[in-house]
Parts: C-alpha cells; structure tokens; sequence
C-alpha cells in the first residue's frame, strides 16, 4: 500500500477563503446608506400623512362654519371674524372673512384655517347671496 499524502488547503499564490476587512468594511457602508435613506423615506411618509389629517380636520371646520353661515340664513356683514374649532382632538384656529363682491346681493366668505401654532392650513371660500 502506498501512502498518500494529504494535499494541503493552501497552494502557492492562492489566498485563503473569506473576505478581506476592507471588503467586509465597504458592505457595511452600503448597507448604512441603504437604511438610512429608508428611514428618511418612512419619515417622510409619516409627516406627509400627519399633515393630510391635520388638512383634512382643517377643512371640516372650515365646512362647518361655512355651512353654519348658509344655515343662519344671516346676510353677513364686511369684515373679519375669529373662530375656534377642536376636531380629532386638535385645536385649530380659523377666520371668517367677509369680502363685498361687484353685485350688492352676493357677499364672499373666505374660511382661513390655521394650526395651533399659526401656520395656515388651507382657505375654503364660497359665496353666500341675500335670501
């Protein structure tokens, strides 16, 4: 019987399995890269869709008041109006701003919705005649 011997792992000129620091270091990097973009894009989802609820409330008081205006069957007066109105457990602060149009008869009324900090939202307007 001959013996055999084993042939070894290593041969001359060829490196060792695995990869090397700076190898292992650059496929760290990419993958911060890569999760910080998708934490800026599920940030970015979110306060857009705060800000959609915040619109959303926004216009529901605006509707309200407005529709309040309709409802009273008052012709209203030229000027300026402050309102409060609370909806999904936010305070939002409006004005009511009563413009005269060209025809004595039709008045226009302007909704402006602001945040709690002052920001406006959004101004809903419509036009109300003399009954």
């Amino acid at each position: 019987m001959k013996v055999r011997r084993a042939l070894s792992t290593r041969s001359a000129g060829r490196r060792p399995g695995g990869f090397t620091l700076i190898e292992v270091l650059v496929a760290l990097a990419i993958v911060a890269v890569t999760l910080a973009a998708g934490m800026r894009a599920s940030s970015s989802a979110t306060d857009s869709a705060q800000r959609l609820a915040d619109i959303m409330a926004a216009q529901w008081c605006a509707d309200n008041e407005l529709t309040g205006i309709r409802l009273t069957r008052d012709f209203p007066g030229v000027g300026e109006d402050p309102f409060e109105c609370n909806q999904l457990g936010r305070s939002y602060r409006g004005t009511l701003r009563v413009r005269p149009t060209p025809n004595p008869n039709f008045r226009r009324v302007d909704a402006v919705m602001a945040d709690d900090r002052g920001q406006v939202l959004l101004t809903l307007s419509t036009v109300v005649g003399r009954y």
